[in-house]
């Protein structure tokens, strides 16, 4: 069986007047104006990199283990493979200290435009002591970092898998893409926290009854953990009709993040946590991930209705959250427990998948 890639949605390469337009908007402060030459010659060279689609500039012989050892893998993404695996392994193996990554999904913090820091960062930190005070280690993922970080991005998904599931590599190999500045991908470094960790609590503001622009970067960009094809050598990099005819030929979608524990904190103001919350739910439970039960899947309001200026004051009255909230990581962390010993059974990795995708 065979089915065409279909064309015709690209409007094409920049001319090079936008380019360099582009290019110069990273120097507009007056102080670069002495280094105008340097910069004209950086520019010169950054288009010829566009020019000529040199999205890894440095690569290596993928080698053995790979469908096609010769292929020229990049070598930041191979590096990214290596510590996968290397977090994958102290993950498995049963003797290590339980690992939970605590996700602060809050844009907001008092490095930046709000001057403020935000609830779901106080949440948070009620998670992560809690969690500390069971004996878990815990690796603290602040996602604001985001919006107040120099250089600092998760750039989106470009959606490959919709191509066909072999097109989406794990890790992602999207990026760096070095030719469009495509560059300084946190996701790189958010892959391996994930694969390291025994459980994973998010806490969530809700933001037009769903959740911040920060975290859904990031829930977007782990579609290559459900389903992805670890070998990007068997695609040729990002060749789709190698993509189409393999998954054509049967596909078994691994996933890759299975067996973690999760706990879900989300908190509004208004309106839409009941249903963040189970979108929230739905995508950890499709991907292969664990819940602690219902006494780990918390929304609530943080007063309701009342003016932002003093939402602050509210969290600090309401006890009863703040109670719930610890009780989500206490409930994560006793049954990541007996995940790991042995005394609950494991995820659905193992069930037959009658529809697989």
């Amino acid at each position: 069986m065979t089915t065409p890639v279909r064309k015709g949605q690209w409007t094409g390469k920049l001319e090079r007047i936008e380019f360099r337009r582009r290019f110069r908007n990273a120097f507009v402060d007056p102080a670069f104006r002495s280094e105008d030459a340097a910069i004209d010659t950086l520019e010169a060279i950054a288009w010829d990199a566009y020019e000529h689609g040199r999205k890894a500039p440095i690569t290596r012989k993928a080698g053995p283990g790979f469908a096609d050892p010769d292929y020229d893998l990049s070598v930041e993404w191979f590096e990214t493979r290596e510590r996968l695996k290397q977090a994958h392994e102290v993950w498995a193996d049963p003797k290590t200290k339980t690992r939970a990554l605590v996700i602060c999904g809050s844009p907001r913090n008092d490095g930046t435009c709000p001057g403020e820091i935000s609830k779901t960062f106080r949440l948070a930190g009620l998670v992560k002591e809690a969690l500390a005070e069971e004996g878990i280690d815990v690796d603290f993922l602040d996602l604001s970092q985001l919006t107040s970080d120099y250089g600092r991005h998760i750039h989106p998904c470009k959606g490959c898998l919709s191509t066909a599931m072999p097109l989406c590599h794990w890790p992602c190999s999207c990026y760096p893409n070095h030719s469009l500045n495509q560059v300084n991908d946190w996701m790189a470094e958010i892959y391996e926290r994930w694969v390291a960790a025994h459980a994973v609590v998010i806490v969530t503001p809700t933001h037009w009854y769903s959740t911040s622009s920060a975290l859904k970067l990031m829930i977007d960009r782990l579609v290559c953990a459900d389903g992805g094809n670890p070998d990007p050598t068997s695609t040729h990099g990002k060749d789709p009709a190698k993509a189409k005819k393999i998954e054509l030929a049967g596909w078994d979608y691994p996933k890759h993040l299975a067996d973690r524990v999760y706990g879900l904190v989300v908190h509004g103001d208004v309106a839409g946590i009941e249903g963040s919350r189970r979108a929230l739910s739905d995508w950890l439970d499709w991907m292969g991930l664990i819940d602690a039960g219902d006494r780990a899947r918390l929304d609530r309001y943080i007063g309701y209705y009342e003016p932002y200026a003093t939402s602050h004051d509210v969290l600090d009255r309401d006890r009863a959250v703040q109670d719930e909230t610890r009780i989500v990581a206490r409930a994560v962390a006793r049954v990541t427990r007996a995940l790991r010993s042995g005394a609950i059974p494991g995820g659905i990795a193992d069930l037959p998948r009658p529809r697989p995708k």
